[in-house]
Formats: structure tokens, C-alpha cells, sequence
């Protein structure tokens, strides 16, 4: 046998390997983040998203100094190239940031199906960004993926509109933020990348708490414009009940942030990125259990395209890597 395809053979293994914990990674920070989602869709009706943001960061900041510091030690934080990492970081505020503000507007199903044109973004740039080859099977998955949003959206049923917008905009900036994480992720270790990450929305989200209380005297009093409110409104002082919600999305934040980031890590973005789709369970569970959004029969043919769409991505790919 040949020294390629003895490498050939050695290599089939590792990559399947990689691909499992890839996608358990992934599933396991999608469910984790979708707890997070039902946190602050609940209370994005009280309080401003950078006061959410700025207690669900301080929470989150001991924890992923801990698990630093146990996994590599906290000179990892500063070794290496940094300046990827903050612009890293600053691409998920942008993501996170919109995706939050349409809580208050959107039901929660329509959010996340709207976010999930994510692959969208990461078939397009991988190839110019990352070098890697797209082949018109994943081209034409990825279509399907996409009319299985268009049929969820329903054309016409009052939820395309501009506030629509905002979820596709956190689709960008996150399909964006995660192909650096697979060119640079040999440069950082996951939990170093969600340390600059909870570094750049503690920073970003008390850079508007400052702006607000600079020129409007804390925040804008509601006038009944959900996004708007949520991002302008004053702060205020959360009740007990509140600030522990608030606060467990630190921990669920940390967790989840390395989760996704390892995912990116261990193997192709355009391969892993499928299993995003996932989340379209969680929204549709826990929309119908706490906020009473009952999904209908076209809402779960358009999962169905969608989720169908993804695992054949998942399973041509590593077809063809094995």
C-alpha cells in the first residue's frame, strides 16, 4: 500500500472522531444557549439588553477565568495574536446584540428561523475566506435549507418586515465571527476565545450604559417600540427573582460560547455548521411551553426542509472525507 493511502486510511479515523465531538460540541452549546434565549425574551420587557448583557458578562467572567486557569493557565489570555480575537469578539456583540433585539417583537421561532441562514453566509465565505472547497451538492443543501426558512416565514404573513432584519444581521456577523474561529483557532484555545468574547460585550454593553447615561440621563422612558425599548430604555434595578435569571446566563454563556467555539475547532465550518439547526427544536419546545406560540403544520415542513437539508451536508460531507 501506497504512503498516500496509508495516510489516506489514518486520516479517515481522525476526521470522523473530530466530526462526532464537533457535533456533539455544537448540539450541547445550542441547547445550552437556547436556555439563555428563554432568559431574556422573558424579561426583555424590564430592563435595557446592555444592563442583560452587562450582569450576564460579570457572571460569566469568573467562571471562564477558572476554567482557564485550570486548562492552560491564565498567561494563555495574552499569549499569541490578540487582534483577531477582539475583532472576533466584536462581530458576536454585533451578532448577539441584534439577535437580542428582536425578543421583545418576534416570536421566538420566527427569530431563530430567520438566524438560520447562517449557513448561507458560511457557504459563501468559506471558500474566498477559508480556501475550502464548496461542492454544488452543499450549494444546492443549502438552498433547500433555505426555502425551509422561506416556508416558515410565510411571505406575507406580517413577518417580514424591517425588524425582520435584525436576525439576519446576527446571521452574518456569527456566520463571519466563526469562520476566523476556524482559520486562527490554532492561534487560542475555545476558552481563551470566549474570555475576548465576553471581554468585548462587557466592554461594548458598558460603553452604551456610559452613552446612555451621558446624553439621556440613564435611557429613553418606553414608548411602546419593543426593539427600540429594549435597547434604549433606563436601567433599573432588577427584583431577587431577576437577578439570579440574569445571572445564570453567565454560567450558561460561558458554557456554551466554549462549546461552540471547540466545535469550529475540531473541524470544517461549512461541515459542523448544519447542526445550528438543532436550535429549531429548542425554540419551537420552549416557545410553545412558556410564551404559547404553537408551531403549525407549515412551521414543521419547514423544519423538516431545513433539518433534511443539514444532515445531508453532514453526511455527504463525510462521505467524502472518509
Amino acid at each position: 500500500m501506497s504512503q498516500s493511502c496509508l495516510a489516506a486510511n489514518a486520516e479517515a479515523p481522525r476526521f470522523r472522531h473530530n466530526a462526532f465531538l464537533a457535533i456533539l460540541a455544537l448540539c450541547g452549546g445550542v441547547f445550552v444557549f437556547s436556555l439563555q434565549d428563554v432568559v431574556i425574551k422573558l424579561l426583555s420587557g424590564a430592563y435595557p439588553v446592555h444592563e442583560v448583557i452587562v450582569i450576564r458578562c460579570f457572571s460569566a467572567l469568573p467562571i471562564l477565568l477558572f476554567m482557564i486557569h485550570r486548562q492552560a493557565g491564565l498567561h494563555a489570555i495574552i499569549a499569541g495574536p490578540l487582534s483577531w480575537l477582539f475583532i472576533r469578539g466584536l462581530l458576536l456583540v454585533v451578532s448577539y446584540t441584534t439577535y437580542y433585539l428582536a425578543f421583545p417583537v418576534m416570536p421566538l421561532a420566527d427569530i431563530v428561523a430567520l438566524y438560520f441562514t447562517v449557513p448561507i453566509f458560511v457557504t459563501a465565505l468559506a471558500g474566498p475566506f477559508l480556501g475550502e472547497k464548496i461542492g454544488w451538492s452543499r450549494w444546492l443543501a443549502t438552498g433547500v435549507g433555505f426555502c425551509g426558512v422561506v416556508v416558515m416565514l410565510r411571505p406575507g404573513s406580517g413577518v417580514l418586515n424591517l425588524v425582520a432584519l435584525l436576525p439576519l444581521v446576527a446571521a452574518c456577523s456569527y456566520g463571519s465571527a466563526q469562520l476566523m474561529t476556524r482559520r486562527y483557532s490554532t492561534n487560542a484555545p475555545a476558552l481563551v476565545m470566549s474570555f475576548y468574547q465576553n471581554l468585548m460585550f462587557l466592554a461594548a454593553a458598558g460603553l452604551m450604559a456610559l452613552v446612555m447615561l451621558a446624553f439621556f440621563g440613564g435611557g429613553i422612558v418606553p414608548r411602546d417600540n419593543g426593539a427600540l425599548d429594549f435597547l434604549l430604555r433606563p436601567w433599573t434595578m432588577p427584583s431577587f427573582r431577576d437577578l439570579l435569571l440574569l445571572a445564570a446566563c453567565g454560567p450558561i454563556s460561558a458554557i456554551a460560547m466554549t462549546l461552540l467555539s471547540q466545535a469550529y475547532r475540531l473541524t470544517e465550518a461549512n461541515f459542523v455548521t448544519p447542526f445550528e439547526y438543532s436550535g429549531l427544536i429548542w425554540a419551537a419546545l420552549w416557545g410553545y411551553a412558556i410564551f404559547g406560540e404553537t408551531p403549525d403544520m407549515t412551521m414543521w415542513f419547514g423544519a423538516a426542509l431545513i433539518v433534511g437539508a443539514g444532515l445531508y451536508m453532514l453526511y455527504g460531507g463525510a462521505r467524502r472525507q472518509a
